[in-house]
Protein backbone atom coordinates (compact mmCIF):
# COMPACT_ATOMS: atom_id res chain seq x y z
CA UNK A 1 0.00 0.00 0.00
CA UNK A 2 1.31 3.44 -0.88
CA UNK A 3 1.93 5.78 2.00
CA UNK A 4 0.02 9.07 2.00
CA UNK A 5 1.44 12.51 2.70
CA UNK A 6 2.69 13.05 6.23
CA UNK A 7 1.59 16.41 7.62
CA UNK A 8 3.20 15.91 11.04
CA UNK A 9 4.81 19.15 12.27
CA UNK A 10 6.30 17.91 15.54
CA UNK A 11 9.83 18.26 14.15
CA UNK A 12 9.52 22.05 14.08
CA UNK A 13 9.22 24.46 17.00
CA UNK A 14 5.70 25.63 17.90
CA UNK A 15 4.61 29.06 16.72
CA UNK A 16 2.30 31.47 18.55
CA UNK A 17 -1.42 31.12 17.90
CA UNK A 18 -2.44 34.56 16.70
CA UNK A 19 -5.75 36.03 15.65
CA UNK A 20 -5.86 36.20 11.89
CA UNK A 21 -6.28 34.22 8.71
CA UNK A 22 -4.11 32.67 6.02
CA UNK A 23 -4.78 33.13 2.32
CA UNK A 24 -3.78 30.06 0.30
CA UNK A 25 -4.37 29.09 -3.32
CA UNK A 26 -5.24 26.17 -5.53
CA UNK A 27 -2.19 27.06 -7.60
CA UNK A 28 0.24 29.84 -8.34
CA UNK A 29 -1.09 32.88 -10.19
CA UNK A 30 -4.66 32.65 -8.89
CA UNK A 31 -4.51 36.03 -7.13
CA UNK A 32 -3.63 35.23 -3.52
CA UNK A 33 -1.70 38.46 -3.10
CA UNK A 34 -4.57 40.60 -4.36
CA UNK A 35 -7.06 38.91 -2.04
CA UNK A 36 -4.72 38.97 0.97
CA UNK A 37 -4.02 42.67 0.39
CA UNK A 38 -7.70 43.47 -0.07
CA UNK A 39 -8.54 41.73 3.20
CA UNK A 40 -5.75 43.57 5.04
CA UNK A 41 -6.99 46.86 3.60
CA UNK A 42 -10.56 46.09 4.62
CA UNK A 43 -9.49 45.28 8.18
CA UNK A 44 -7.54 48.56 8.31
CA UNK A 45 -10.52 50.55 7.04
CA UNK A 46 -12.61 48.86 9.71
CA UNK A 47 -10.25 50.20 12.36
CA UNK A 48 -8.13 47.07 12.85
CA UNK A 49 -4.34 47.09 12.79
CA UNK A 50 -3.21 44.26 10.53
CA UNK A 51 0.25 42.72 10.35
CA UNK A 52 0.94 41.09 6.99
CA UNK A 53 3.23 38.17 6.27
CA UNK A 54 4.40 35.95 3.43
CA UNK A 55 7.03 33.45 4.59
CA UNK A 56 8.95 33.29 1.31
CA UNK A 57 8.80 34.77 -2.17
CA UNK A 58 10.53 33.99 -5.43
CA UNK A 59 10.77 36.03 -8.60
CA UNK A 60 11.98 39.01 -6.58
CA UNK A 61 13.80 41.94 -8.16
CA UNK A 62 17.26 43.17 -7.30
CA UNK A 63 17.40 46.60 -5.68
CA UNK A 64 20.92 47.66 -4.71
CA UNK A 65 22.12 44.86 -2.43
CA UNK A 66 18.70 43.45 -1.59
CA UNK A 67 15.89 41.43 -3.12
CA UNK A 68 12.47 43.06 -3.12
CA UNK A 69 9.20 41.15 -3.30
CA UNK A 70 6.44 42.97 -5.20
CA UNK A 71 3.95 40.92 -3.19
CA UNK A 72 5.40 42.25 0.06
CA UNK A 73 5.22 45.81 -1.30
CA UNK A 74 1.53 45.36 -2.13
CA UNK A 75 0.71 43.81 1.25
CA UNK A 76 2.56 46.62 3.04
CA UNK A 77 0.68 49.29 1.09
CA UNK A 78 -2.70 47.69 1.74
CA UNK A 79 -2.09 47.30 5.47
CA UNK A 80 -0.30 50.66 5.79
CA UNK A 81 2.05 48.85 8.12
CA UNK A 82 5.27 49.94 9.80
CA UNK A 83 6.79 46.53 9.01
CA UNK A 84 9.85 46.45 6.78
CA UNK A 85 9.59 44.46 3.55
CA UNK A 86 12.16 42.03 4.95
CA UNK A 87 9.96 41.51 8.01
CA UNK A 88 6.94 40.82 5.81
CA UNK A 89 8.81 38.34 3.61
CA UNK A 90 11.94 37.12 5.39
CA UNK A 91 13.07 34.63 2.72
CA UNK A 92 13.41 35.89 -0.86
CA UNK A 93 14.79 34.51 -4.13
CA UNK A 94 15.31 36.08 -7.54
CA UNK A 95 14.44 33.07 -9.66
CA UNK A 96 10.70 32.38 -10.07
CA UNK A 97 10.86 28.86 -8.66
CA UNK A 98 9.58 26.96 -5.66
CA UNK A 99 11.68 28.19 -2.72
CA UNK A 100 13.42 24.87 -2.15
CA UNK A 101 14.43 24.66 -5.83
CA UNK A 102 15.58 28.30 -5.90
CA UNK A 103 17.69 27.71 -2.78
CA UNK A 104 19.19 24.50 -4.19
CA UNK A 105 20.28 26.29 -7.36
CA UNK A 106 22.14 28.79 -5.18
CA UNK A 107 23.76 25.99 -3.19
CA UNK A 108 21.82 27.06 -0.11
CA UNK A 109 19.13 25.75 2.19
CA UNK A 110 15.95 27.64 3.00
CA UNK A 111 16.31 29.54 6.27
CA UNK A 112 13.24 28.27 8.11
CA UNK A 113 14.42 29.84 11.36
CA UNK A 114 14.27 33.29 9.74
CA UNK A 115 10.64 32.57 8.83
CA UNK A 116 9.77 31.40 12.33
CA UNK A 117 11.48 34.34 14.02
CA UNK A 118 9.76 36.87 11.76
CA UNK A 119 6.37 35.28 12.40
CA UNK A 120 6.88 35.47 16.16
CA UNK A 121 7.37 39.23 15.84
CA UNK A 122 4.03 39.87 14.11
CA UNK A 123 2.15 40.87 17.31
CA UNK A 124 4.43 43.93 17.51
CA UNK A 125 2.83 45.24 14.33
CA UNK A 126 -0.85 44.45 14.62
CA UNK A 127 -3.73 42.87 16.47
CA UNK A 128 -4.57 40.58 13.55
CA UNK A 129 -2.34 38.69 11.09
CA UNK A 130 -3.03 38.34 7.38
CA UNK A 131 -0.71 35.64 6.05
CA UNK A 132 -0.28 34.78 2.38
CA UNK A 133 0.92 31.39 1.26
CA UNK A 134 3.23 30.50 -1.64
CA UNK A 135 1.98 28.73 -4.74
CA UNK A 136 -0.42 25.95 -3.82
CA UNK A 137 -0.95 24.42 -0.40
CA UNK A 138 1.49 21.58 -1.18
CA UNK A 139 4.19 23.89 -2.54
CA UNK A 140 7.50 23.05 -0.81
CA UNK A 141 9.18 25.86 1.11
CA UNK A 142 12.04 23.54 1.96
CA UNK A 143 12.27 19.90 0.89
CA UNK A 144 10.50 18.67 4.01
CA UNK A 145 8.55 21.78 5.02
CA UNK A 146 5.70 22.80 2.76
CA UNK A 147 3.09 25.56 2.84
CA UNK A 148 0.66 23.10 4.42
CA UNK A 149 3.11 22.45 7.26
CA UNK A 150 3.41 26.17 7.91
CA UNK A 151 -0.38 26.50 7.83
CA UNK A 152 -0.66 23.72 10.38
CA UNK A 153 1.99 25.27 12.64
CA UNK A 154 0.24 28.65 12.79
CA UNK A 155 -3.29 27.22 12.94
CA UNK A 156 -5.10 30.12 11.27
CA UNK A 157 -8.38 29.67 9.40
CA UNK A 158 -7.77 29.40 5.67
CA UNK A 159 -9.15 31.52 2.86
CA UNK A 160 -8.72 29.51 -0.32
CA UNK A 161 -8.34 31.45 -3.58
CA UNK A 162 -9.34 29.60 -6.77
CA UNK A 163 -9.50 30.39 -10.46
CA UNK A 164 -12.92 30.54 -12.14
CA UNK A 165 -12.52 28.38 -15.25
CA UNK A 166 -12.63 24.79 -16.37
CA UNK A 167 -10.68 22.52 -14.02
CA UNK A 168 -11.17 24.63 -10.93
CA UNK A 169 -13.61 22.14 -9.37
CA UNK A 170 -10.93 19.46 -9.34
CA UNK A 171 -8.16 21.82 -8.16
CA UNK A 172 -10.34 23.28 -5.43
CA UNK A 173 -11.68 19.97 -4.12
CA UNK A 174 -8.18 18.49 -4.04
CA UNK A 175 -6.93 21.47 -2.04
CA UNK A 176 -9.91 21.28 0.33
CA UNK A 177 -9.20 17.58 0.86
CA UNK A 178 -5.52 18.20 1.59
CA UNK A 179 -6.31 21.01 4.00
CA UNK A 180 -8.91 19.03 5.92
CA UNK A 181 -6.64 15.97 6.00
CA UNK A 182 -4.14 18.16 7.84
CA UNK A 183 -6.81 19.30 10.31
CA UNK A 184 -7.09 22.81 8.85
CA UNK A 185 -10.29 24.86 8.79
CA UNK A 186 -11.49 26.44 5.55
CA UNK A 187 -13.31 29.70 6.34
CA UNK A 188 -14.05 30.72 2.74
CA UNK A 189 -13.33 30.01 -0.89
CA UNK A 190 -12.72 33.09 -3.02
CA UNK A 191 -13.14 32.57 -6.75
CA UNK A 192 -11.01 35.31 -8.21
CA UNK A 193 -11.31 36.91 -11.68
CA UNK A 194 -14.90 35.74 -12.00
CA UNK A 195 -16.64 37.20 -15.10
CA UNK A 196 -18.72 40.30 -14.42
CA UNK A 197 -22.35 40.83 -15.39
CA UNK A 198 -21.43 42.19 -18.82
CA UNK A 199 -19.11 39.31 -19.75
CA UNK A 200 -20.25 36.67 -22.26
CA UNK A 201 -21.91 33.65 -20.68
CA UNK A 202 -19.48 30.77 -20.22
CA UNK A 203 -21.07 27.47 -19.13
CA UNK A 204 -17.66 26.13 -18.03
CA UNK A 205 -17.53 28.89 -15.40
CA UNK A 206 -21.13 29.60 -14.45
CA UNK A 207 -21.76 26.36 -12.56
CA UNK A 208 -18.44 26.25 -10.70
CA UNK A 209 -19.37 28.24 -7.55
CA UNK A 210 -22.37 26.01 -6.80
CA UNK A 211 -20.40 22.86 -7.59
CA UNK A 212 -17.56 23.87 -5.27
CA UNK A 213 -20.00 24.82 -2.52
CA UNK A 214 -21.93 21.56 -2.78
CA UNK A 215 -19.17 19.04 -3.51
CA UNK A 216 -16.67 20.74 -1.24
CA UNK A 217 -19.13 21.45 1.57
CA UNK A 218 -18.09 25.11 1.69
CA UNK A 219 -20.44 27.54 3.42
CA UNK A 220 -18.90 30.78 2.17
CA UNK A 221 -18.13 31.32 -1.52
CA UNK A 222 -16.91 34.81 -2.48
CA UNK A 223 -16.86 35.90 -6.13
CA UNK A 224 -14.35 38.65 -6.97
CA UNK A 225 -14.92 39.84 -10.52
CA UNK A 226 -12.22 40.34 -13.11
CA UNK A 227 -11.37 44.06 -13.16
CA UNK A 228 -8.42 45.85 -14.84
CA UNK A 229 -7.84 47.91 -11.68
CA UNK A 230 -7.04 44.75 -9.70
CA UNK A 231 -3.29 45.08 -10.18
CA UNK A 232 -0.67 44.06 -7.61
CA UNK A 233 2.21 45.70 -9.50
CA UNK A 234 0.37 49.03 -9.62
CA UNK A 235 -0.87 48.55 -6.03
CA UNK A 236 -4.51 49.11 -7.00
CA UNK A 237 -7.71 47.32 -6.05
CA UNK A 238 -10.88 47.86 -8.09
CA UNK A 239 -13.90 49.41 -6.38
CA UNK A 240 -15.98 46.34 -7.25
CA UNK A 241 -13.46 44.03 -5.57
CA UNK A 242 -13.32 46.23 -2.50
CA UNK A 243 -17.11 46.23 -2.28
CA UNK A 244 -17.22 42.44 -2.48
CA UNK A 245 -14.50 42.02 0.14
CA UNK A 246 -16.32 44.49 2.41
CA UNK A 247 -19.34 42.19 2.56
CA UNK A 248 -17.43 39.42 4.34
CA UNK A 249 -16.94 39.52 8.15
CA UNK A 250 -13.17 39.15 8.06
CA UNK A 251 -12.67 40.35 11.64
CA UNK A 252 -15.03 37.63 12.85
CA UNK A 253 -13.29 34.99 10.72
CA UNK A 254 -9.96 36.14 12.18
CA UNK A 255 -11.27 35.67 15.73
CA UNK A 256 -11.56 39.35 16.69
Amino acid sequence: MERGFDFDVSAWPPLPRLRGLMVVGTDTGVGKTLIAGAIARRLRLDGRRAAVFKPAASGCRHDRNDLISADAEFLAACADTTQSLAQITPVRFAQPLAPNVAAERLGQSVDLDAIFQAYRRLPQYGEVAVVEGIGGLLCPISDDFWVIHFAKLIGLPLVLVARPGLGTINHTLLTLHAARSAGLHIAAVVINRFPGDNAPFDPSIAANPAQIAQRGKVDRIVLVTDEPDNDVEKATIAAAAEATIAQVPWAQIAGL
